[in-house]
């Protein structure tokens, strides 16, 4: 619901600033929801993200406002300590779009799954924006084959000019075609589907194979056979796990790469008065970046 809402005040670690876009996440809506756990307090401001403009003009990513602020407002509360700075001329939506969405596709990569040169990359769902970012950056961290597999064919075809080296539809028994598109097994798979697309995958991994689960999109839950479970490594990711300097240095790697051109994912930009109708688009899935402008 759009409406008026209280004013946030500086504190002894936030200050309040002019936030210049917010961005929806699936989490977001899960959150609302009363997901994860969470007990919501009404009335409250929802969403996690956004790109605020401090008083020196800069551009700022922040996270997490404290409670009932969101980052679905004209102003926010943020703690400048854990903001991640925006490089000059990087576009705010993309920059935003590098923060939940982006670092849930560059650490599972890099800082769990610890990808090496030459290693063959699945990324399952790739046709949402975590899935894209991450084909872009599985190939930008030097991986020898990138497979793409989702259920958006359009999506998917694009991605073959943004890195992927084959696709996968996931449509009927996609089983096999996991397994072709595999050559010799994949070394490192990226997950944010869970349930039957992550047991296909799983078959299809050599020895060594990582793999990195960071939603259950499709199911909530899967069987593992034994067999498939030996000489690999399953890991669930998520961004909250990893520290600060972490997360930061993923970041400014990422926007270093988007403000060349080298990652790039569409970004929509609404009002921030049509919030109903942006919880609706993401409700269905998009296979690109909401963002709400105030």
């Amino acid at each position: 619901m759009f409406g008026d809402f209280k004013e946030p005040q500086p504190d002894e670690t936030h200050q309040v600033v002019d936030v210049v876009l917010g961005a929806l996440n699936p989490v977001d809506l899960a959150i609302a929801a009363g997901g994860y756990g969470t007990v919501v307090e009404l009335p409250c401001v929802v969403g996690l993200e956004g790109i605020a403009r401090l008083s020196d003009g800069a551009l700022v990513y922040f996270n997490g406002p404290p409670a009932p602020f969101g980052s679905l407002a004209q102003y926010a509360p943020i703690d400048p300590a854990t903001t991640f700075a925006v490089p000059d001329g990087l576009d705010p939506g993309l920059a935003v779009s590098l923060g939940i969405a982006g670092l849930a596709a560059w650490l599972p990569l890099t800082w769990r799954a610890e990808l090496q040169p030459g290693e063959s990359v699945l990324v399952l769902g790739a046709t949402g924006v975590v899935g894209q970012i991450a084909v872009q950056a599985a190939k930008l961290l030097g991986a020898g084959r990138v497979v793409a597999a989702g259920r958006h064919r359009p999506t998917l075809e694009r991605l073959q000019e943004r890195g992927a080296d084959a696709i996968v539809v996931l449509e009927g028994d996609y089983r096999e075609a996991l397994k072709d598109a595999a050559g010799e097994g994949y070394d490192v798979v990226l997950d944010p589907l869970y349930g039957p697309p992550f047991e296909a995958a799983l078959s299809a991994t050599a020895p060594g194979a990582r793999v990195v689960t960071v939603g259950a999109i499709a199911a909530d839950s899967a069987v593992v056979p034994i067999g498939d479970l030996f000489g690999r490594t399953l890991t669930g990711h998520s961004n909250t796990h990893a520290p600060l300097d972490i997360r930061r240095e993923g970041f400014e790697r990422m926007a270093a790469h988007a403000a060349a051109g080298e990652i790039d994912v569409e970004v929509e930009r609404l009002p921030l008065s049509r919030i109903a109708d942006a919880w609706e688009l993401q409700a269905r899935g998009p296979h690109h970046k909401i963002t709400l402008v105030p």
